[in-house]
Order: C-alpha cells, then structure tokens, then sequence
C-alpha cells in the first residue's frame, strides 16, 4: 500500500508556553544593547533597552486610560515606529489588537471597528490618498464636540478612545507621543503583576481575511500561535542575534507581524523597516546601507527590485537569506533572487492567517532544486493532511485539499460560530481551500486553490502549472493565468502578460512558445497584455477581478450563467 499524504513536524525544540509580553521582556534584557528598530523613514533607531522603555510608557498608558484585558483596540496605519510599539504594548496590556488594512475606506473602517466591538483606535492622519481622519470624522461628528477618550458616536456605539499618531492636535483625539511619558514606578509595577496574570492561549490579534465575497472574517490568533510561528520561521532562516532584517511587508499583516517582528525578537535580531510602504528603491537603499543580512517580500516586490534600473549599483552583498512567501513564487523569479541577490539561503513559506501564518517552509540546506519548486516541508510540532473531495487522505504524489492542525491554528473567526465551523472540523483540522502534492520526502507542492481550478471540458487544470511554464519566456516579466466562463467547455483559460520592458510580444508569440512544450488545453485562449495586475496592500493578486474585468471585455457574463 502507498503511503498516504500525512505529515507533522517532529521537532526536538520544544513550543514556547509564554505570552508575548513575557518573552518581550527577556528578550529585552538579554539583548538591552543591541540594535532591535530601524524606521529608516522616520529616523528611528533604538535598542532593545531603549523599546522596552517606550513599549512599557504606551502599555502604561493604555491601562490607565481605563482599557481591559481582552478588550479590543484597532491600529489603522502604515509601517511606522507606533504601529510595532503598539504590537507589544497591547500585548503586555492583554489587549486585542485589532489589525485595520491601510486599503480600507469609510464602510470597510466601520465593518471592522463594529464587527469586533473596538473600544479605542489608534490611526495615522494619512496614508498615500487615503484621509484616515476625513474618513473617521464622516463616520462619527461627534468627535468635533466630545473629550478625549470620551467618544460616543452613533455610528460606531462601542469606540470610545481615539488617539492619533503625528504632532497636531485634533478635536476629540488624544495624541501618540504624549502616552509615551515616563510611567510611575507603581504603574510599571501594576504591568508586572497584569503580566502575570495573562494566559498564552488567550486572544491577542485579530486579522480580517480578505474574500472574493461577503465580509471579511476576523481571523482570532493567541500569544501562542503567532509567537511560536514567528520564532520557527526565523529558526528555518537560521536568524541569529546580529542579523539585521530588512521588512518592506505591510506590519498590519502576518508576514510583518509575526514573520517578522516575532521572528526578530524571538532571535535578538533588528527589524528594519526602509519606508512606509513597499517601494524597490528604498528597499535597495536600505539593505546597502543598513548591511541587512536578511529581506522579506512577495514575489512581485522581488521581480520589482530585480528589475529596479538602478539595481546594478547596489551593494547587496550583506544579504544571506530571507523569505519569498504570500504568493505563488515562480520558479525563475526564485533563481534570481539567490544568484543575483546574494541571497544563497532565502526560503519559501506557505500559510494563511488562520495558520499563524506558516505551515510549510523550505530550509536553508534543502537541495537548490527542492527549494525553487516546493515550499519545503511541514513546520515543527504542525500536521498537515492532503485530502479529497470526501474527506479521505490521498496517498504521497497526489493532489487535494491541504489540512492543518495544531498549536498554529487560529482560535477561530471572531464573533462567527458557523464560518469558524466551516473552516475547522471537529478533529481540529482547518481547511485551507489550497490544492497540494506531498511528495515521498515530504516536501509539499501547492498546486493551486480549489476556486482557481479550471475545469476545461471536463480536463482538471491548475493555473500555476501554466503560469510557471510561461516565466520561462525571456520577454514575460510576470504572468497571472485565471478560467472564463465559455459555452463549449465549461471555461477556458486566459493569461494576463506583463512583459519585459523594451520587449515586443504577441499573442501568436505566446502560443508558438506553448506549441509542442504543452498540452493543446493549456494554452491560453486568450491573452491579455498589460501593465499591472489588481493586488491587495500585502502584494497579493487579485485573479477573481481579472477574471471579472475579463468577462466583460469579452461579453462572457451571459455565458457564465447560462
């Protein structure tokens, strides 16, 4: 009998069973002067030592303004000094910190502030065109009257505390920096003894997960779910103290949060942070200048550094590993990265918020080829399943539905029984809606996700394996292929092309490469060339909106339904 597709992460280092503030607080000590934050933007460096401190000030703070243990309070922001500081002050406070996409506008701001029940928000004046206090102000007047701290809108009945990050005044907001003063020595004691009391299975973090349709869902993540990912995804980059990370990821998201903030104080290494927002410039500059030894980013911020005109005159040669994760990463893009980055030993990462966020993580000694066309194998102390479509396990080779289990899965969808019963079954597996392959070794091969699949007169076929192919391509920068609806059979496929700069490339081009190399099905019907593709904040692209804008370009609407 073939073995089945079941994996778990033997691992003889053993899970932390401390809460965050707890493990911050050593960390701090036995680190205190060495570098931890550099906001290259904001001219920010301080030590270990020198984070405590303020992190302590915020925590004080936000206790005496009268929040509670397990009360809510969202941060609406971009990558800046207040956002880490208020990261770990939440968390040694025992508060839920409510993570607000820097994308999100007015309706999308009230959904989450009220889905969850916030108490306090702390937000940033602006960010690229978005008004973040235009947008709050139209959601609740009664700012322009009411004290600080003392809010009572109708819009958003449970928000009662604003605080504001910047050096001006507005009315009914109390000001970031001015919680930041020196505590007294009874406050500090009274967060010593709060800290004790804290339970590292209590909730600490909520993430709303973005779908294709609906609300979002408030992913619920404990101290010990993201503090255990974010130490073991810097144990399989082998971070070190000393090594200095480069962060271009949004922090409002796992890949900043718990990748990397985590999984730098959990090693003693720096969080830098080169600019509010992904920018390949910056991100050059900042890892040259800073001597940073490892980079994080989603394929298309790699492929944008890569391509960046001024790569070439970087000096990048600091750099040693990393992580290419939240995205599909394309085999070629991979390559790249390791010879032309320096850095020999990035790692793929697969996972989702609702897992902490990894599961899987290839290791810095994997073979070079493993590492290119896998996401390595499970993380230590998780499981993971393959199944199929009735729920049994599919043996090694095959492809399925990945299932997690373990310390990493979230504590479910907040205020949502039936969703969270719907993600996660009653033997503890959550249901991730990606397809994948378990090889004999056990190295894991995402294949796709359940909606993605496109079913061509009856022929199952997996959008990456084509969009891999086609990276091959010397003029193709990127690629994204998705299924449209068509009367004959069933759907049929269609690429989005982005192509090289200066290169000139046609569809009959794209369809001579295919010829002979694929299978006839495979081939793209139609080809589309353009200059970007609709993404999330975090880098992730969009493919139902490709697929809807594609449907109206070519009139297949009625198709779809008929």
């Amino acid at each position: 009998m073939s073995e089945m597709s079941y994996v778990h992460g033997a691992s003889d280092k053993p899970l932390i069973g401390q809460t965050i503030g707890r493990y911050f607080d050593e960390a701090c000590a036995l680190h205190g002067a060495r570098e931890a934050l550099v906001v290259r933007h904001q001219g920010v460096r301080l030590t270990y030592a020198a984070l405590r401190q303020k992190v302590d000030a915020l925590a004080c703070s936000l206790i005496r303004l009268g929040l509670k243990p397990g009360e809510r309070i969202g941060i609406w922001a971009q990558n800046r000094l207040e956002w880490t500081l208020t990261q770990f002050a939440t968390a040694k406070a025992g508060l839920v910190l409510v993570n607000i996409n820097p994308a999100y506008r007015r309706s999308e701001l009230e959904y989450a502030l009220n889905k969850v029940g916030c108490r306090a928000l702390i937000l940033s004046p602006a960010f690229k065109n978005s008004d973040y206090l235009g947008m709050l102000a139209d959601l609740a007047p009664e700012l322009s009257h009411c004290e600080p701290a003392l809010l009572r809108a109708h819009t958003l009945p449970t928000l009662e505390i604003v605080i504001r990050m910047g050096a001006e005044r507005s009315p009914g907001m109390l000001n970031f920096d001015a919680l930041l003063a020196p505590p007294s020595r009874d406050e500090l004691g009274e967060l010593e003894l709060l800290g004790e009391s804290l339970q590292f299975d209590d909730p600490i973090n909520i993430q709303f997960t973005s779908g294709t349709t609906g609300n979002p869902k408030g992913a619920t993540l404990s101290h010990h779910n993201i503090l255990n990912n974010g130490f073991f995804v810097g144990e399989a980059i082998r971070l070190v103290p000393g090594d200095r990370v480069c962060i271009p990821v949004p922090l409002y998201h796992c890949f900043g949060m718990v990748m990397g903030n985590l999984g730098c104080i959990t090693h003693g290494a720096t969080m830098v942070y080169p600019a509010e927002a992904f920018e390949p410039l910056a991100v050059l500059q900042t890892v040259a200048e800073e001597k940073c030894t490892a980079s994080y980013g989603v394929p298309t911020m790699f492929i944008a550094q890569l391509d960046h005109p001024d790569f070439a005159g970087f000096d990048l040669s600091s750099l040693r590993t990393g992580i290419m994760a939240g995205s599909p990463c394309p085999i070629e893009v991979m390559k790249r990265v390791i010879e032309r980055m320096n850095m020999r030993d990035v790692t793929i990462a697969y996972g989702m918020t609702e897992t902490s966020p990894v599961s899987f993580q290839s290791g810095t000694d994997d073979p070079i080829e493993r590492r290119v066309s896998t996401v390595g194998r499970v993380q230590p102390h998780c499981e993971v399943k393959i199944i199929d479509t009735d729920g049994r396990i599919v043996p090694r080779g095959a492809p399925g539905e990945l299932c997690t289990r373990g310390y990493s899965v979230m504590l479910g969808y907040w205020g949502d029984e039936a969703k969270t019963a719907e993600a996660i079954d009653r033997a503890g597996w959550m249901h991730t809606g990606d397809i994948a392959v378990i090889d004999d070794e056990g190295f894991c091969n995402i294949v796709g996700r359940i909606k993605d699949m496109v079913i061509r007169g009856g022929e199952n076929i997996y959008p990456r394996e084509i969009e891999e192919f086609l990276y091959r391509h010397p003029a193709i920068l990127d690629v994204q292929v998705v299924g449209v609806p068509d009367k004959k059979y069933g759907e049929e496929l269609c690429a989005w092309i982005i192509p090289r700069e200066g290169q000139k490339l046609s569809e009959d081009d794209v369809r001579a490469f295919c010829q002979g190399q694929i299978a006839h099905y495979k081939i793209p019907r139609y080809i589309s060339f353009v200059d970007s593709f609709p993404m999330t904040v975090t880098g992730k692209i969009q493919k139902f909106q490709i697929r809807e804008k594609m449907k109206q370009t070519l009139g297949l609407q009625d198709a779809a339904t008929a």
